[in-house]
């Protein structure tokens, strides 16, 4: 018959797939069905049922495991014919197997879609068998007909099928395929060759298994002599209380219930909370010692005991001295102190006001955390910084439900354990990184906690209590708030953080970073100096950012070179300056932008603002002889091509009142570039600049090299209002930029403007491209609101004649 011992030679190795088995062993002659579901093992079966319906068996060395490979699984197994296959729902396949011999693998053969293996048949030996093997048979069957009569009951031919075992090997095998025993037991009799020694070891495990079940018989047995028949409700703890008394284990779950009941008395919660963690002591005391579910009740109330539910810090809020103390650890950031010290001055006044929450947005390393701290230290309150960064699951911030393996809070109620107070400052980071995914949207949890008006009852899913959260003071950070939904949004104040100038960080890096890294780095202020030269050195020719990390990181890199000359050359004193600067960090990094220095025909210098502060972003246009063609180039964006389009269309509409050919759009070509091809640039701010460019282009008119302008053109040429004025103007002023033209609805901006800026730099505001061009090119004539409108004044006057005429 196809697939039986006889098909097959057992002196020759052969080559079958194999299929893992999780927590199952099969001995040979075993009839047994079971399901597979993992695409490989189906694989397997399938490819034996193509050949000669022969499949390797063998156990995998950890159940666990999802994809084992062949190192992963028992070298010896046994090899069986798949005698049915059954699909079944989900992917999965019952079959039904015969064993047939034991085999060991040889070597594995490489197989993409299965596990495959050549392996090794191994044939019991037809021998003599010895007196002491008759009696070791007996022995085997007297102990199996006791383990029946104790253990759970089996089918009826089991102990028939005994009888009819004549071999011991077979017998051993047979009696271990039917017992309850772990898998690793079983494996280790399979991998048992010699079958004396096989029978042997199932010998020693029956009389282990008999010793085991009967001690579990007499522990029932004194459980229910301790009981009354009219007792029998208690009958459970008394087996319990027996069992506990035969580990010797003296802790009693009643007496832990009744420790967790008298402190939840001391919590003083509302009713219904308390009617919850008193129903959870009720469970706890009818539960054994030692099982899964009391472990996971203890850990729920010990995480509930550990919460600060009546726990407060005091507040230490005295204006003067929390505005000494932020003033102290932050320079700058006068729009964050000044909205703190607001909240605080209301708090001093009236308690029941609870505050809004802050969100401080802005680029990178501006001190957007630091502040928030500094705030906590300044009141004397705790606090508890929460990274919100690549978040994608709710229960990251509502838990997980404490039926689940592994479940905890949320991450608000774990900052309010670690910071043991109930109203500290808790600082949401990067609120603006969060995400969402098939496990939910974690900003759409953070909606109740940061509404004032429902927090005050916020339910962790783990606690399943509502927890007061109304007195914790909420500070949120961002880099775009763009990307925040606008619900949440909606529920914070947004505090805008610029970047920061060229002063502030000279400031920020003689009263903070260097003194910081002087400590850190073992200095004293008398044994290192930097020169103001060598920090704007840093500042200028070293970073190019909105913050201060790369200089504090540049500061601190000079220190440690200084460091290595004291320690090897005993220098004792370093005075830092722009050359030695120079010097221990190479070459300058960042090379100022080139301006033109004289008043040049086509080059009009515009204003951009990037995420590390402004830049001045010079625009050049060439007019050549050609058809009518614009070429744009210099890596613009969607938004700064359309707005090139729009200044070309502006220039042609008012030709006439500029003095410009009306037919220049058919026989000039016209290009223009943005410097830096390789940055891409986008924006509408620059559409005034292309338009003075194209305008000077045209007419062969000079533009001032200290002028700069911003602003967006409309087709009509008006000038729009722009966004990072104060960043702009310190670009101009660093650039040596005298005058800078802005748009007329910018000019409440400019009480923005860093204060040396504004002395120095001229600001002009305007309404329309007629009067900006005739600031910024030479020997051009003011054209008046009429001319630029298009309206023809002696046209006017000859109506207004006519009209009188009539009149009379």
């Amino acid at each position: 018959m196809k697939g039986t011992l006889m098909d097959f030679d057992m002196q020759k190795n052969l080559t079958l797939p194999v299929l893992p088995l999780r927590g199952l062993v099969v001995f040979p002659k075993s009839l047994i069905h079971f399901d597979v579901g993992r695409k490989k093992s189906i694989t397997a079966i399938n490819k034996a049922m193509k050949a000669d319906q022969l499949v390797f068996l063998t156990s995998q060395k950890d159940a666990a495991m999802n994809d084992p490979d062949i190192f992963d699984v028992y070298n010896t197994g046994v090899i069986a014919k798949v005698v049915q296959v059954l699909k079944q729902p989900e992917n999965t396949t019952r079959i039904v197997i015969e064993g047939q011999c034991r085999a060991t693998i040889i070597n594995p053969v490489f197989d993409e879609k299965c596990l495959v293996a050549e392996v090794k048949p191994y044939e019991e030996e037809t021998e003599y068998y010895t007196a002491r093997d008759s009696a070791l048979m007996r022995t085997v069957k007297n102990e199996f007909d006791k383990y029946l009569e104790i253990s759970p009951k089996m089918p009826s031919d089991i102990i028939f099928k005994v009888a009819l075992c004549k071999r011991p090997g077979e017998l051993a095998d047979f009696i271990t395929a039917n017992l309850i025993l772990d898998y690793r037991v079983k494996q280790s009799i399979l991998e048992t060759f010699p079958e004396s020694e096989r029978l042997e070891a199932v010998l020693d495990v029956l009389v282990n298994e008999n010793f085991v079940l009967k001690l579990e018989d007499e522990i029932s047995q004194k459980a229910k002599m301790r009981i009354d028949e009219n007792q029998r409700d208690y009958f459970l703890r008394e087996q319990k209380r027996a069992i506990e008394e035969e580990l010797g284990e003296d802790d009693s779950p009643i007496d832990d219930a009744e420790n967790y009941a008298d402190k939840i008395d001391k919590l003083n919660l509302d009713e219904k909370s308390a009617d919850i963690l008193y129903k959870e002591c009720r469970k706890l005391s009818k539960m054994p010692y030692g099982s899964q579910e009391a472990a996971v009740i203890r850990t729920y109330l010990d995480t509930v005991f550990d919460l600060p539910w009546n726990k407060s810090s005091k507040d230490k809020i005295v204006i003067p001295k929390v505005q000494k103390a932020l003033d102290k650890t932050h320079y700058g950031l006068d729009k964050v102190k000044k909205r703190i010290i607001e909240q605080l001055a209301v708090r001093v006044l009236s308690e029941k006001q609870k505050g809004q929450i802050i969100c401080l947005a802005g680029p990178p390393g501006v001190g957007k955390t630091s502040i928030a701290q500094s705030i906590a230290k300044a009141i004397g309150r705790k606090s508890e910084r929460i990274a919100l960064g690549g978040v994608r699951d709710e229960a990251e911030i509502r838990g997980h439900r404490k039926t689940y393996i592994g479940s905890m809070p949320g991450r608000i109620i774990n900052a309010l354990q670690h910071a043991g107070t109930n109203n500290p400052v808790l600082i949401l980071d990067e609120i603006d990184k969060l995400a969402a995914d098939y496990k939910g949207d974690p900003t759409s949890a953070l909606l109740e906690v940061l509404d004032i008006e429902q927090n005050n009852k916020f339910v962790d899913h783990y606690i399943e209590l509502p927890f007061d959260l109304s007195n914790v003071m909420f500070i949120t950070t961002a880099n775009d708030i763009s990307t925040i939904p606008a619900p949440l949004r909606d529920r914070m104040e947004i505090i805008e953080i610029s970047s920061y100038t060229r002063e502030e960080k000279f400031h920020i890096a003689k009263k903070h970073l260097i003194p910081k890294q002087l400590e850190e780095c073992g200095f004293t202020s008398k044994e290192l100096k930097f020169t103001q030269k060598a920090v704007y050195a840093l500042i200028d020719f070293y970073t190019r950012e909105a913050g201060v990390r790369t200089l504090e990181r540049l500061i601190a890199s000079v220190m440690r070179k200084c460091a290595v000359v004291k320690l090897t050359e005993g220098t004792e004193i370093f005075k830092i300056d722009e050359k030695e600067i120079e010097r221990l960090l190479g070459h300058k990094k960042f090379i100022p932008d080139s301006l033109a220095k004289t008043d040049e025909i086509g080059i009009v210098n515009g204003l951009a603002w990037t995420s590390v502060g402004g830049e001045i972003l010079p625009i050049e246009v060439a007019v050549m002889e050609g058809t009518g063609k614009l070429e744009l180039t210099g890596s613009l964006g969607d938004v700064m091509q359309e707005s090139a389009k729009a200044a070309v269309t502006c220039i042609r509409s008012h030709a006439s009142a500029l003095g410009i050919d009306s037919d220049f759009y058919k026989n000039k070509d016209i290009h223009i570039h943005a410097p830096e091809g390789a940055v891409p640039k986008d924006g509408p701010s620059a559409g005034i600049t292309m338009a003075t460019a194209i305008y000077s282009a045209l007419t062969l008119k000079p533009v001032r090299h200290d002028v700069a302008m911003t602003g967006e053109i409309t087709l009509r040429g008006n000038i729009l209002p722009i966004g990072g004025l104060k960043e702009k103007s310190m670009a101009a002023f660093k650039n040596g930029i005298t005058t800078v033209i802005i748009p007329k609805d910018n000019e409440p901006d400019l009480e923005d403007v860093d204060k040396t800026v504004f002395d120095k730099v001229k600001f002009i505001p305007v309404r329309n491209f007629s009067e900006a061009v005739a600031i910024a090119v030479n020997n051009t004539v003011r054209i008046t609101d009429n001319q630029w409108n298009g309206i023809d004044m002696s046209a006017v006057r000859s109506a207004s004649k006519t009209a009188n005429i009539v009149k009379q």
